[in-house]
């Protein structure tokens, strides 16, 4: 494994939420500079908008800064660049498989399957109150940490 891009809808609550997460549990276990992650959205309309606050205040909560990180649309060149593609819920998955080019050499996969085994989706806090990203925060975490400890295995 050398790099992996978390995807949501927009880029700014659950992916850049796992993107941070991941970061900092790299950087602990000392495989930060040998495994690049990035996230990015499905869809265009938060495009170099920050994180919504309410994620980077539950990142801030527990020492991870989101505040640095800017979102981005998936891109065709993603589909070889990562080795690894993982969406927050499985209408990303789907979407995911259906814009990959032929050419794809990327596995694509559901984040929570991936990390932990779960069948199960990250929830999309957006309409939600501040528990919701607080709870999107935990999940991801739990899951950050779990994947990374693979990788150190």
């Amino acid at each position: 494994m050398r790099s992996i891009l978390f995807v949501c809808l927009g880029n700014i609550c659950r992916s850049p939420t796992a993107e941070g997460l991941m970061r900092n549990h790299l950087a602990a276990a000392g495989l930060a500079d040998r495994i690049r992650v990035d996230s990015a959205g499905t869809g265009g309309w938060h495009t170099g908008d920050p994180p919504d606050r309410r994620a980077i205040a539950a990142a801030r909560k527990h020492g991870v800064d989101l505040s640095q990180l800017r979102a981005r649309q998936v891109r065709k060149t993603d589909f070889s660049d990562f080795d690894l593609i993982v969406g927050m819920d499985l209408q990303n998955v789907a979407d995911l498989r259906r814009i990959a080019p032929k050419e794809s050499t990327a596995r694509i996969g559901l984040w929570l399957e991936e990390a932990l085994g779960l069948a199960r989706e990250v929830p999309d806090p957006y309409y939600e109150d501040n528990r919701a990203f607080d709870a999107v925060f935990d999940l991801c975490d739990r899951a950050a940490r779990a994947f990374v400890e693979k990788l150190s295995a």
